[in-house]
């Protein structure tokens, strides 16, 4: 008798086991349709957004509260809206995707934005940050990266607060190296300082030495440039140090591109000293980065190097499941836009939310490149905090 009523009482939790196994399994899948640069000369986007996302379900699991999460990769080639726009209606309307993400270009986000807007899919922007403008082109879209507007007036404000008076500046001529002028120049003029020039360089195979002599020969405190990170920045660098410009006293400023923390190592001595400014170093002191730099490493290995797209890709994915959490699986535009534009996140480049147009407000970061346990970083000395895209002030 007492062995029947073991046996019943293991075959009783065996059932209940098996249910619950069974409920957990048929809870709704979620699905992420990826849109990304995986292919041609901005390659670089998809692969740093794949291989975070790679590392961020190891160490955070593929299910949330019983939900398989599924991403789906499209690849844009490269600046490509048209790609992206049927790329982004094929996962809405043929893999029924619940969020739409990635986007490593601007041009691409805005090629996506009316699917998602016509189909109520939020869609989270991982770097896409040359247009202030792409978050009002759908009441979907949540941009967790950042805008060049919003790491370029603070590094004009800090200049001008820090003895620098006289700026000529130097950006790529295309659509980010324009708007990160634009908006150096006017908090610089604002803060009291004065443009003496502006020069634009060509995007393809661009001399710098020529437009870095015009800056010579106009005097100035600094110099301020934008250019794409990568092998662009270095020659930007070597022409710099080659023509004897810090000797003659002219600093060189810049946003963070072109120190990007991944290209660093192929950068290398010759920026060491250079000033820039950005939200998100390898070196910022946060366990929150340093939960993302292990997670990254142990897929990727010891020496990998983290940048800032990956931490946006990082902040993308946490937002996504906590959205999945709160609605339990059932996926509503509409409110998950809601829950995203109120979170509050203690994120691996410090503490950020969002504004009234769901754009990324943050701190952003005044660096200088030094060398750390003989590697160089871009370690922070001075913060901007909670700084809005001043892009959409105009």
């Amino acid at each position: 008798m007492k062995r029947r009523t073991v046996l019943g009482s293991l075959a009783a939790a065996v059932l209940a086991l098996s249910s619950t196994v069974v409920a957990a399994q048929e809870k709704k899948p979620i699905r992420i349709g990826v849109i990304t640069e995986m292919s041609g000369p901005f390659a670089d986007y998809g692969r740093q957004v794949q291989t975070t996302i790679e590392a961020f379900q190891k160490a955070k699991g593929d299910t949330v509260d019983g939900h398989k999460v599924e991403i789906i990769y499209r690849d844009t080639t490269g600046p490509n809206p048209e790609v992206s726009r049927r790329a982004a209606q094929e996962l809405v309307s043929v893999e029924k995707v619940d969020f739409l993400a990635g986007f490593g270009l601007s041009p691409n986000a805005m090629g996506a934005a009316p699917i998602a807007t016509a189909s109520k899919t939020p869609m989270i922007i991982m770097n896409a940050a040359a247009t202030s403008s792409i978050v009002m082109r759908s009441p979907y879209i949540v941009r967790a990266s950042f805008t060049l507007p919003q790491v370029s007036a603070p590094l004009a404000a800090w200049a001008a607060e820090n003895d620098i008076k006289t700026v000529y500046t130097l950006v790529s001529d295309y659509g980010p190296g324009l708007d990160s002028e634009k908006a150096f120049i006017k908090a610089f003029e604002a803060a009291g300082g004065k443009v003496l020039g502006s020069v634009r360089a060509p995007m393809a195979n661009p001399e710098f030495g020529p437009y870095l002599q015009r800056a010579s020969d106009a005097k100035p405190d600094a110099i301020f440039a934008f250019v794409p990170s990568g092998d662009t920045g270095v020659q930007l660098l070597k022409a710099y140090e080659q023509r004897g410009l810090k000797d003659q006293g002219i600093q060189l400023i810049t946003t963070g591109d072109i120190t990007d923390d991944v290209f660093l190592d192929r950068i290398g001595d010759v920026a060491l000293g250079l000033v820039t400014s950005h939200h998100y170093s390898m070196a910022h002191d946060s366990p929150e980065n340093k939960e993302l730099i292990k997670a990254y490493q142990a897929v990727h290995g010891p020496d990998a190097r983290v940048n800032f797209y990956m931490a946006a890709t990082w902040d993308g994915m946490n937002m996504m499941y906590d959205i999945i959490r709160e609605l339990d699986g059932n996926i509503d535009g509409d409110k998950a836009v809601e829950l995203a534009k109120n979170m509050k996140i203690t994120s691996p480049r410090g503490p950020i939310e969002f504004d009234e147009n769901r754009d990324v407000v943050q701190n952003v970061y005044i660096r200088r490149v030094e060398k750390v346990d003989g590697k160089l970083y871009n370690v922070e000395f001075d913060t901007i905090p909670m700084v809005k895209d001043p892009g959409k002030e105009e």
